[in-house]
């Protein structure tokens, strides 16, 4: 009995690997061994990354609360110990919009935080 390959579903295979590629410079787009191992490693850090873009904009938005607070005389610390003793609940994302945005609302809250 003659071996059968399903060559159908190995090029298919083949191709959506090949497809993820697009853009890749030399051999790492169309050599597909180069290919699987460069796809591979780009999913591995495109997996990390998802997660890490969260602390990233965390980090962000601290620095331009920091920024806003320093401003009106209070450090960051400083003013996000006094917005917890006060019982105000805004998150850092909508804080950090508001020192760039929206200065003089951000003035409103850190006058309510230092009264």
């Amino acid at each position: 009995m003659p071996r059968s390959t399903n060559s159908v579903a190995s090029r298919k295979r083949r191709k959506k690997i090949l497809k993820q590629a697009k853009g890749y410079f030399g051999a790492r787009k169309n050599v597909y061994t180069v290919v699987k191992h460069s796809v591979e490693k780009g999913m591995q850090y495109s997996y990390r990354d998802r997660r890490r873009k969260k602390g990233d904009f965390r980090r962000l938005w601290i620095q331009r609360i920091n920024a806003g607070t320093r401003q009106h005389g209070l450090s960051y610390s400083d003013f996000m110990g006094r917005m917890n003793q006060k019982g105000i609940r805004l998150n850092r994302k909508v804080l950090a919009d508001l020192a760039m945005n929206h200065p003089q609302a951000f003035k409103a809250v850190v006058d309510q935080v230092k009264s």
